[in-house]
């Protein structure tokens, strides 16, 4: 494999796979020449370890098929001209030297031109090129598998690729985390590490500060599989997301003023922990002590930390958080704590392999849903009824995946029950529901690890 400006990988292909060769083809129907080069990167589907990227804690995703698929022309003029094989999506075209990224409506450019002005930030290029672009993807948009981070990764091995620079895996990850931001998500970095740290045939423990990922391989004689509710949630067109970030911020500087650390400071629950050098467990116990279960007003939370109401708009609420009364941080911590001791007890059972490890796992994945629903809030019925059919059916663990509030659920299901539990979710949640009649086929599937973000050229 030749040296590839991102240490990706550059692979050549004669024999086009169909779908490369019908993006080809629209393309040169599109913008009147041929690509010179294909990005892809993949969607994720995250086992266990939600809400917590953020935080600072390690999570366990893994890299699905579905992908997005960017095929590109770099051009002499100015201009990035974008265009999507989806007719939903409007073409769109802007300056390279005038990236505006609009906060308040999400659209799908704006995830392109995240990608594309943290590449441009990084290395600081006055001069970039000008890029004629045409997407496919095939992640199902605000299903929770990460669609979004994965055009803009793309779009950053792309604007990488277009100006003959180099990244390592890791630099990238961290770069699309940081500009993801543009949009306002305020997110930790899980879906941007494991689109390019995905290896085929292995899930990934994903830990940060400094970012690295371990190889975790799953145990056999269960497949994972994905089930869509068919309830859509963008996480940058509502405030649920970031209040849950902020929520935990707030926590961090309620729990560590209480343990005279110097609060200003800290930022993720994870950094309370290791100032106070104490296991997961005891700051469960800590959370107890200090933090109530009732809701914190911002007049009480002001109060706690000898600030004034301005002071913690201008520093430490986000813009979309600013009309936030209340806040539940007891119950925002004890999820995060407890989720972050799953995901590392996950990865031990996983690693030795026990004789019961599918039971186990399956326990584990049915706390984290539990948590998730009840002490983050981030379910909805939908998610619930469908977890709750999953397990009926035979799963061993099911659990929401992504964000929540809508989305997919993630279960594992016993091998040689696969073919009877695909047939009888259909029935009891598809099929019986007027509005998802017809969309099983491409919501429902079983899935394994698979590859992360690589760059195609024709032979």
């Amino acid at each position: 494999v030749p040296a590839f400006h991102a240490n990706i990988g550059l692979i050549n292909i004669s024999n086009m796979p169909f779908r490369l060769q019908k993006l080809k083809e629209m393309f040169i129907s599109k913008f009147g020449s041929a690509p010179k080069f294909y990005v892809r990167a993949p969607g994720r589907v995250n086992l266990i370890g939600e809400h917590i990227d953020y935080c600072g804690y390690a999570v366990l995703p893994m890299a699905i098929e579905q992908d997005i698929l960017i095929a590109v022309e770099p051009v002499k003029t100015e201009v990035v001209q974008l265009a999507n094989t989806n007719s939903l999506y409007l073409d769109f075209s802007t300056s390279v030297n005038n990236i505006q990224i609009n906060k308040t409506k999400p659209q799908w450019h704006n995830y392109f031109l995240c990608g594309l002005k943290g590449i441009q930030e990084h290395f600081g290029l006055n001069n970039p090129t000008g890029m004629n672009c045409l997407l496919d993807g095939t992640i199902p948009p605000s299903s929770g598998l990460s669609s979004s981070s994965a055009l803009v990764c793309c779009a950053g091995l792309v604007t990488l690729r277009a100006n003959g620079k180099t990244l390592s895996k890791v630099e990238l990850a961290e770069i699309c985390t940081k500009s993801e931001r543009y949009v306002g998500t305020e997110g930790g970095g899980m879906d941007q590490s494991i689109s390019f740290l995905a290896e085929e045939g292995t899930a990934k423990l994903i830990e940060f500060s400094p970012l690295r990922a371990t190889d975790v391989r799953l145990p056999s004689g269960a497949a994972f599989v994905i089930a869509n509710s068919c309830v859509e949630m963008n996480k940058a067109a509502t405030s649920h997301f970031n209040i849950r970030v902020m929520e935990c911020r707030l926590a961090t500087k309620l729990l560590s003023k209480s343990k005279g650390l110097d609060w200003k400071k800290m930022l993720r629950l994870y950094d309370v922990q290791i100032k106070l050098g104490v296991s997961l467990e005891e700051m469960l116990t800590i959370v107890e002590e200090v933090l109530h279960p009732e809701p914190y007003s911002t007049e009480e939370i002001c109060k706690c930390l000898g600030i004034s109401l301005e002071e913690l708009r201008a520093q430490i609420l986000t813009q979309n958080t600013q009309d936030v009364s209340t806040f539940k941080l007891y119950q925002r911590a004890k999820h995060v704590y407890s989720e972050a001791a799953r995901v590392l007890e996950f990865k031990k059972i996983c690693d030795d392999a026990p004789a019961n490890a599918l039971q186990l796992l399956g326990e584990l994945m049915n706390q984290s849903h539990i948590s998730c629903r009840e002490m983050y809030e981030c379910s909805c019925p939908e998610l619930d009824r469908l977890v709750d059919i999953c397990l009926q059916f035979g799963a061993i663990g099911s659990r929401l995946t992504g964000a929540g509030w809508g989305g997919c659920t993630v279960s594992m299901v016993p091998t040689d029950k696969l073919d009877t539990f695909l047939k009888n979710v259909k029935k009891a949640y598809y099929q019986t529901h007027v509005q998802r009649l017809g969309l099983e086929n491409n919501s429902l599937f079983a899935t394994k690890p698979g590859r992360g973000a690589l760059v195609f050229v024709e032979a």
